[in-house]
């Protein structure tokens, strides 16, 4: 005959804290120093300069990726847009060859979150921002864009 047993002493340990697939939540680096985004006034300078792919640089190498602030995120947005936009249809291939893989990967976040809020003018300028980073990228540039946690 079995001797039943109410105790829970033997339940102290937490066996899934060594679970190597436990999910752990990889923003903890934002709490030293949140990511501010681009600096508005170095990005104008740089467009009136005409300095187009340092400008798009600047923005993309200062992407808040990682910020859970909505305003930082709009605001970076929207200077990107601003930059997206400013660049005329025959630079943006040059513009692109010049980006390395993980500025093409921020420059298709921020094409297609410019695609989920389309402005006047917009969609086509994008679309061809797309066919030429897709031409750099791949579809690898697709793909890690549509599963990162992290969004523009």
């Amino acid at each position: 005959m079995s001797i039943n047993t109410s105790s829970s002493a033997f339940r102290k340990i937490d066996v899934d804290q060594y679970n190597e697939d436990n999910f752990g939540d990889e923003d903890q680096g934002e709490l030293q120093s949140p990511p501010v985004g681009p600096d508005e006034s170095e990005v104008t300078s740089l467009l009136n300069q005409g300095k187009t792919i340092d400008a798009l640089k600047t923005v993309l190498r200062n992407a808040p990726l990682a910020s859970k602030n909505p305003q930082v995120k709009d605001n970076a947005f929207n200077l990107t847009m601003k930059v997206l936009l400013y660049i005329k249809g025959s630079q943006v291939e040059e513009a692109v060859s010049a980006l390395d893989r993980d500025l093409v990967d921020v420059l298709m976040k921020y094409i297609y979150r410019g695609f989920e809020t389309p402005s006047e003018g917009s969609s086509g300028h994008l679309l061809l921002w797309h066919e030429r980073a897709y031409s750099v990228g791949g579809i690898g540039s697709i793909v890690r864009v549509l599963t990162d946690s992290k969004k523009a």
